[in-house]
């Protein structure tokens, strides 16, 4: 159950460092809020997580996670490139996290 918490957890991080973006420093609303929202809930399940995985493993899949699918939905709205060497390195990040999983 915590695995399936921290990759929501991971999914989460991910909306609100893209409405942090689109909020425009907290001057437009629906974003600030969805941030807010995304952040508290995020941290809750990675503080939940953490209750059963190793501190390190939990929060480098909820960082690995977060990160990519930020880069993601940066580059689905335009505002990224996904070059061959960036998809490469994402995926070896992703790669990572597996092995994290595997490993723990």
């Amino acid at each position: 159950m915590a695995w399936i918490v921290l990759i929501a957890s991971g999914v989460l991080e991910a909306v609100w460092a893209s409405a942090l973006g689109a909020s425009k420093g907290f001057k437009r609303t629906r974003p600030t809020v969805l941030f807010v929202v995304a952040l508290v809930l995020s941290m809750a399940g990675l503080a939940y997580a953490m209750g059963s995985l190793p501190v390190g493993t939990a929060y480098a899949v909820w960082v690995g996670i977060g990160a990519v699918l930020t880069v993601l939905i940066a580059a689905v709205r335009g505002q990224d490139k996904l070059t061959p060497l960036r998809t490469a390195l994402l995926a070896g990040l992703i790669g990572c996290v597996i092995g994290l999983k595997a490993v723990s």
